[in-house]
């Protein structure tokens, strides 16, 4: 009886699991918002309100239970689920919408205003007979957003400018979200102009990075999607913004000089954090003079201003981790409705759209420890004690040149004011002659400094060090030298142990 009722079970959570593998992350969080919204009746979704603004988002478990986006607190309401309606004296939305034309859609799911410059467009004409169409509507506010002089040319050439600014929202078939799928374009009605999709795994789809507000509202002749942004058509990669852009000329010196001409340009989806002139201004000049004239540091720098995939604004309601190009994570968060890196709001200007993905441009430089020097590695950091002590003995010439060199740098807190302070030879016992990585070090190895004496790594279960000193932290690896954070000076060795012995009275 019991292995009777096994198999039943079995095959309906295996149903259940496979459903829910195969939904978009859209379909996952819209299902998430049905369930938190269930008790207040039949096919009413819960929602995320931004308060004091009119961004709503449905929730995912994390958002639902911290209440906040980007840092800003929301408040819940409860809504008719795409494709539903209120019915008076009832609960909840029992009634599925009319099925109508898409002309009338648009009027039914709110977007009057993508509706009114239908008419007046003429475009109601096509879009009221048979076919098969994807209308990208945006909302009212996002109509009434659009600079004054920008909307003015659409309505003041309404057979022309504001036709063609419609047909690039539409797709000449019925596309679903489940049809949405991430980094994929669609050739919009509009001189087959790309529009392009990227559907996020915590469910945020945008388009030309728009946000899709509400999904899939069926009609007789299409299928309705809500955006928040009014597109426009792109026509250029990556690179042809970036050369036609005034504020990214020493960008354009840059990539040019480092060959990443081809990839900024070739097929693909990619974010290009873009510093502006004003960012490379920030640096030292013997900084920015440095790297423009080493190829290599050079594309680590701007390797490290790329994402690997498109990244929209409107996608990013809290922190997540993005690798770029040279490797590194950038901790890509919001703070408000600013976009930031590292913690830092220094992105000036979002969601520029390119034929090969989008550009945020950067008024800050994010430049990799693989295009620092020696020096460059350890300002501003654990051990910018131990760094100004080199460079206060003269030493600076080392650190800032291209020898391959590891520094044994003690970490601040080993230095108190009764620490003496170690002379020029002691800091020279802290420089090895050759660049190293602390996976690679052995028990027993010997490394010579640039004072000639010979330092022993000593490798323990848990501890890696040289001499009596043990490395403090991961290594760090600039363009030349790798810097090694160690808890305190090293002291190399004095002798053998009868050297020792003879060497101290109490032993005679």
């Amino acid at each position: 009886m019991r292995s009777g009722l096994l198999l039943p079970l079995a095959l309906a959570l295996w149903v259940s699991v496979s459903w829910a593998a195969t939904r978009t992350p859209y379909q996952q969080i819209l299902h998430h918002s049905r369930l938190r919204g269930r008790h207040q009746g039949p096919n009413v979704c819960a929602v995320l309100k931004l308060m004091g603004t009119n961004q709503k988002y449905l929730p995912n478990c994390k958002m639902w239970y911290h209440r906040k986006i980007c840092g800003k607190s929301t408040m819940i309401t409860y809504e008719c689920c795409p494709g539903y309606e209120e019915v008076p004296g009832e609960k909840g939305c029992p009634a599925a919408l009319p099925l109508s034309n898409l002309y009338e859609t648009l009027g039914i799911v709110g977007a009057s205003t993508t509706q009114l410059y239908s008419a007046s467009s003429n475009l109601s004409a096509e879009i009221t007979g048979p076919g098969s169409y994807t209308i990208f509507a945006p909302t009212n506010e996002a109509w009434a957003s659009l600079p004054a002089e920008m909307l003015d040319s659409l309505v003041s050439n309404v057979n022309i400018e504001l036709l063609n600014a419609l047909r690039y929202h539409m797709v000449n078939k019925r596309v679903l979200t489940d049809d949405l799928k991430h980094g994929t374009t669609l050739p919009s009605m509009y001189q087959n102009i790309d529009v392009q999709i990227h559907h996020y795994p915590n469910g945020i789809v945008t388009v030309n990075c728009a946000r899709l507000l509400e999904a899939d509202h069926h009609a007789t002749n299409g299928v309705v999607h809500l955006i928040d942004k009014v597109i426009s058509t792109t026509t250029n990669s990556i690179l042809q913004i970036v050369e036609l852009e005034d504020t990214l000329e020493t960008l354009r010196t840059a990539v040019a000089a480092a060959g990443l001409d081809s990839l900024l340009e070739s097929e693909g989806q990619f974010t290009l954090l873009a510093p502006t002139n004003e960012a490379f201004k920030k640096i030292p000049p013997e900084t920015l003079t440095r790297i423009l004239g080493d190829p290599e540091a050079l594309k680590d720098l701007l390797s490290n201003h790329i994402l690997k995939t498109a990244m929209c604004a409107e996608a990013i309601i809290a922190g997540l981790s993005m690798e770029t190009l040279e490797g590194n994570m950038l901790d890509v968060g919001c703070n408000g409705d600013e976009l930031t890196l590292n913690g830092r709001p220094i992105i000036a200007n979002k969601d520029v759209i390119a034929t090969n993905g989008v550009i945020h441009f950067v008024n800050e430089l994010l430049i990799p420890d693989s295009a620092k020097t020696l020096l460059e590695l350890g300002q501003d950091s654990d051990v910018s004690k131990a760094m100004d002590l080199f460079r206060r003995a003269g030493l600076s010439s080392h650190l800032t040149g291209n020898e391959r060199l590891t520094v044994l740098a003690p970490i601040n807190s080993f230095f108190t004011d009764q620490t003496p302070t170690p002379g020029r030879n002691v800091l020279r016992d802290h420089i090895i002659k050759e660049q190293l990585s602390s996976k690679y070090l052995f028990h027993g190895q010997k490394l010579e400094t640039l004072s000639g004496k010979q330092l022993r790594v000593f490798v323990y279960r848990n501890t890696l060090c040289i001499e009596n000193a043990c490395i403090a932290a991961h290594d760090k690896r600039g363009r030349f030298g790798t810097l090694f954070s160690m808890e305190k000076l090293v002291t190399p060795p004095l002798g053998t142990v009868m050297d020792v012995l003879k060497a101290d009275d109490r032993f005679r």
